[in-house]
């Protein structure tokens, strides 16, 4: 169990650009998907479910690997 949580230290402090940038995919990947079903009136298309996918995961994959503790080697 302790590997476990030695493996996920997120820290808030580490909050620098690259953070931003994978908020800003989070919320881009949402808004084109509600922009494409208020503009275009379809729920179900296969080019815009890729894409808000790819979006989103690129995202939070990101907002993860940027929060993470960062262990010095010496």
């Amino acid at each position: 169990m302790d590997l476990i949580k030695n493996m996920f230290k997120i820290k808030i402090r580490n909050f620098n650009f690259y953070t931003v940038l994978s908020i800003l995919a989070i919320i881009a990947g949402f808004a084109i998907y509600i922009f494409w079903i208020l503009r275009y009136g379809v729920w179900a298309d296969i080019g815009i479910y890729s894409l808000t996918i790819f979006l989103v995961l690129t995202g939070i994959l990101g907002l993860i690997l940027s929060l993470l503790d960062k262990e010095e080697e010496s």
